[in-house]
């Protein structure tokens, strides 16, 4: 058994060229898995690729430079400041098309990362006397293959876009989530955009040496995007992305060297397998989640179609074979339905029944006051008379508290649908909520809650019970009678009265006109 731990685990420590591709693979995998959280957030996956694939011609163009103007020969520095001019020049280039026409960026980038990843072939095929450039390893990279040259390269590339981010967290973060508020409260987005553009094009320079052109986008994206599943928060995200990109590293190099397989592709392939079964198992955005929620969720609809035929029930309460005789629902939709409105605490069971609650009550009352409401206004605008239940049977469910008002308030505030049938009043409905005067009909009692400015000269103390005694309707002014006055309110003022409802105590012929 130690033999065998030894064999698998032990003997690739004792290699030099597999420590170097170590640290190397995990240098780059950190500084790329952190990069590439901000790029996941702002969406620039593909900008990476451009990048990665426009480098050829940086590269041939920097061979060209040392062969020809120097007569010397070609080394990494050279050759990395050849990639980095052409990531930028692409990026220049992509900015400049996408800001000055009418194509979209995703077009651009199309446009330019493959018309200069085809200069660089070109150059290459053109002057292959002079230019000596391994395609399949650029392409597809040799991590085993680190020099000591490639691995200083990397430390410096990863302590200073590293340090970049530490310094400059909050403005990226700024930056990347909202950047209109982070120009509104003086972050130069501008410069921190192209600061960001410039520590991709070098991490995707120093990861080329490490999985190659094909795969670099992988190193870059995967391990952000597998950790953007489980994480809302930046800081966090960008911890978990690093301990995926170094563990898919490590775990890839071991698998390369016992199958030997090419270790970019092997790291490239783990950090996959990862997002996969993170993206099946995450515990809020993954798959299973997801179709855990999706088989638990009940639609609103359905929850208040139950409330209100418990409503319509004798004693508000039904068994759900009446249920399912009142509405058009499957059954198992309807017990799901059930769960969730008593998880809600707006049912209770009762002798196999299921009775409406407090809560349950004021919900269905709510809908019932929508319904009526939606009728009338549909009766107001020519509907006819036999189609108006079965159209507001549809809008009922379209009952946010300022639409009601404002149907209430365009139809007058009526108190009896079209077919005669009571309207519900706010105070069965919302009752905890204050209600501007204005939207209150004659023979409401309300504490006062909120005086605006316009009516703060009046006579009113907040926390005073009034009772509301000329309706909202009629032209003219208001007036709000509390036990010794009557209080005369003009239409701006009762704008910007808002009572608390409660029951009436005052009755209507109390008061003085003050």
């Amino acid at each position: 058994m130690f033999e065998l731990f030894h064999h698998l685990l032990l003997e690739p420590l004792e290699q030099r060229f597999f420590l170097k591709a170590l640290l190397a693979g995990c240098l780059v995998a950190i500084t790329c898995s952190v990069v590439g959280c901000l790029v996941v957030l702002r969406r620039m996956a593909f900008l990476g690729d451009a990048i990665a694939h426009a480098m050829i011609a940086g590269v041939a163009a920097a061979y060209l430079l040392l062969r020809i103007g120097f007569g010397g020969a070609p080394h990494a520095p050279a050759m990395l400041i050849g990639a980095l001019i052409a990531a930028l020049l692409t990026v220049v280039l992509v900015r400049m098309v996408a800001g000055r026409g009418r194509l979209k960026d995703d077009t651009a980038i199309g446009i330019m990362y493959t018309g200069i990843f085809a200069l660089g072939v070109v150059m290459v095929s053109l002057w292959q006397h002079l230019i000596h450039i391994d395609i399949v390893h650029f392409m597809i990279g040799d991590v085993l293959g680190v020099s000591d040259a490639d691995l200083i390269m990397v430390g410096g590339i990863a302590a200073l876009v590293l340090s970049l981010i530490i310094i400059g967290f909050r403005s990226l973060q700024a930056v990347s989530f909202d950047p209109v508020m982070a120009a509104s409260i003086g972050i130069p987005v501008l410069l921190w955009d192209m600061l960001l553009t410039g520590a991709v094009a070098l991490v995707v320079v120093s990861a080329v040496t490490i999985v190659g052109v094909i795969l670099v986008i992988g190193l870059l994206i995967t391990p952000a995007a597998t950790a953007y599943l489980l994480s809302e928060r930046l800081s966090r995200m960008m911890l978990l992305a690093a301990g995926f990109a170094v563990s898919a590293v490590v775990l890839g190099l071991y698998i390369s060297m016992w199958l030997d397989t090419t270790g970019g592709g092997t790291i490239v392939l783990v950090a996959t397998a990862q997002f996969a079964g993170v993206f099946v198992l995450a515990p809020r955005h993954g798959m299973l989640a997801q179709l855990r929620a999706a088989r638990s969720h009940v639609p609103d609809e359905v929850c208040e179609d139950i409330l209100g035929s418990l409503l319509r029930s004798p004693n508000h309460q039904a068994g759900l074979a009446q249920l399912s005789h009142y509405l058009s629902h499957d059954r198992r939709l309807l017990r799901r339905g059930l769960r969730q409105l008593l998880r809600q605490e707006a049912i209770a069971a009762v002798q196999e029944q299921w009775a409406l609650t407090p809560i349950g009550h004021r919900r269905a009352e709510r809908l019932r006051r929508s319904h009526r409401l939606w009728e009338s206004f549909l009766h107001r605008v020519g509907v006819p008379h036999d189609d108006l239940h079965n159209h507001a049977e549809l809008l009922e469910h379209l009952h946010h508290p300022e639409a009601l008002e404002y149907l209430d308030q365009v139809l007058g505030h009526p108190t009896r649908d079209p077919h005669g049938k009571r309207i519900p009043s706010i105070l069965a409905t919302d009752s905890d909520e204050p209600v501007p005067l204005d939207l209150l009909s004659e023979g409401y009692c309300g504490e006062v809650a909120i005086l605006g400015p316009e009516a703060r000269g009046l006579d009113l103390i907040p926390g005073e019970t009034v009772r509301v005694s000329r309706s909202a309707a009629a032209d003219g002014d208001w007036q709000l009678r509390s036990e010794e006055r009557s209080i005369t309110i003009s239409p701006a003022q009762a704008h910007a009265i808002l009572l608390r409802l409660v029951p009436c105590p005052i009755q209507p012929d109390q008061g003085k006109h003050a």
